[in-house]
């Protein structure tokens, strides 16, 4: 699926992302969704994620998590800051450094149930696309139309914490499936 590059097509692709997620979740037996992730050492996986998320609310509080970064980073720079332009990751973290904070996501939620992680990501879905309808299409996707967003385009940090997360949980989801089915098989 190529990159939204318009307003119309984030919103669309963000839309319909979500909806296969749910999708995919709602064809899970109970066993499938309460089970720990389980992957095939053949896979080779080497990217942190693969080892960090442990089950389907890991994925869901990791959607929920980022899209807060969205939102808060937003608020922070479009809300009359006097000029103090705040970064998308919060300090301490950098873009050499975020995996440490996505272990401390992973951490903080590690008491929230799977039925708050579920509610947590819907309503944040929900205000990311309120957010979004907020912008023009220029505002969106003119790179450096704001000067927070530094050298790219707002509509491309809502596109990551949309529609390209939303692919990759959808990747992670199809893999526990296929990992699950196969040892049943054994």
């Amino acid at each position: 699926m190529p990159r939204p590059a318009t307003k119309q097509d984030l919103i669309k692709t963000a839309t319909e992302q979500f909806a296969t997620i749910w999708k995919l979740i709602d064809s899970m037996t109970d066993d499938e969704l309460i089970a720990s992730f389980q992957f095939d050492a053949k896979l080779n996986k080497k990217d942190a994620h693969w080892s960090r998320d442990k089950n389907i609310r890991d994925v869901l509080i990791h959607l929920y998590e980022w899209q807060q970064l969205l939102l808060n980073w937003v608020s922070d720079n479009n809300d009359g800051n006097k000029g103090e332009e705040k970064p998308f990751l919060p300090r301490p973290y950098n873009w050499k450094n975020y995996g440490d904070m996505n272990i401390e996501f992973w951490e903080k939620h590690q008491t929230t149930s799977y039925a708050r992680a579920k509610e947590l990501l819907g309503d944040s879905h929900n205000n990311v696309l309120k957010l979004i309808m907020q912008f023009s299409n220029e505002e969106l996707f003119t790179k450096q139309y704001f000067s927070w967003t530094g050298a790219t385009s707002l509509g491309s940090y809502c596109v990551s914490a949309t529609s390209s997360h939303y692919d990759w949980a959808i990747k992670k989801i199809k893999q526990h499936l296929k990992s699950f089915r196969n040892k049943l098989q054994q």
